[in-house]
């Protein structure tokens, strides 16, 4: 899918795949913590996603385990979308990022042919981001959003 929109926009990335499994089956996946943690590299044991809360936890990648995973919870609409707010590519500890507005990360899943589960992501919000890391930001979560439905692919189907 296309990064920018025929202006050239580039507030929003766009990433979908269609899943050989049931939606019930993808939305338990995307929506309890613990299970998200497994296949986004994120430690959320003990966890829960609630709307209006906080969750956070180490990367698990070795080298990134300095790194924190830290969103809220923005909505749960079940079977059909869960979103949550964060700061993309936060990896420098030495700055503050909870002065940034933060993006917005969607999923939606819709049902597709053959008990297959289609699963649309799209962050927004990259024209807030500050301007000298906006570009850096942009550019790994677009590549990231690529990678990361490969993994919940492949963790679902390994772990019907």
């Amino acid at each position: 899918m296309n990064n920018t929109d025929s202006t050239g926009n580039s507030d929003r990335i766009e990433r979908g795949i269609v899943i050989q499994a049931p939606r019930r089956r993808v939305w338990r996946a995307l929506t309890t913590a613990d299970e998200f943690g497994r296949w986004f590299g994120v430690n959320l044991e003990g966890q829960a996603f609630e709307a209006g809360q906080a969750a956070r936890g180490p990367l698990v990648y070795p080298g990134y385990e300095h790194i924190i995973f830290d969103v809220v919870v923005e909505g749960i609409e079940e079977m059909d979308s869960f979103s949550y707010r964060w700061h993309p590519y936060a990896v420098d500890p030495s700055l503050d990022y909870t002065t940034e507005p933060p993006t917005l990360v969607r999923f939606t899943l819709m049902d597709a042919p053959r008990n297959s589960t289609s699963v649309t992501v799209v962050e927004s919000g990259f024209d807030r981001v500050p301007s000298q890391r906006r570009l850096e930001a942009f550019r790994m979560s677009s590549r990231g959003w690529e990678y990361q439905l490969d993994n919940l692919m492949q963790h679902v189907v390994a772990r019907p």
